[in-house]
């Protein structure tokens, strides 16, 4: 079964997760595309080394090349949420980066207002 993924957005309209994306290289936009296309097809059942759970009900998406990139994202209500993106420059993950994705995991269970359906964005808009 297919989930639907949605993109984190603060309450003044930025996205984060999105703009990171925006900012990686043609070729590293397009691993992402992949990866998020493979969890979007098999959800819980991506494991290595696609994705690693990194803490109870946190996981990450692990986009490899010539950047370690890593999108942390939840599983909620049967959708997906991509709570945080950055490059990887050490072997385990930040911890600020956690508590990032973590405040955002908070949130989204409260409250689905701010999120921007993946589907509702092509691969041109994160090009």
């Amino acid at each position: 079964m297919k989930s639907n993924i949605y993109l984190f957005e603060t309450e003044r309209g930025e996205k984060p997760v999105e703009e990171f994306i925006k900012s990686q290289n043609p070729q590293t936009v397009d691993k992402i595309i992949r990866e998020i296309d493979l969890l979007e097809k098999y959800g819980h059942h991506l494991s290595l080394p696609h994705s690693k759970k990194i803490t109870k009900e946190l996981y990450e998406l692990r986009i490899k090349g010539k950047q370690e990139i890593r999108i942390i994202y939840v599983f909620l209500r049967n959708n997906i949420y991509l709570l945080s993106g950055f490059q990887k420059q050490s072997q385990k993950t930040p911890k600020r980066e956690i508590k990032t994705a973590e405040r955002r995991r908070k949130y989204c269970k409260s409250s689905l207002t701010y999120w921007t359906p993946l589907r509702s964005l092509n691969a041109t808009d994160l090009s």
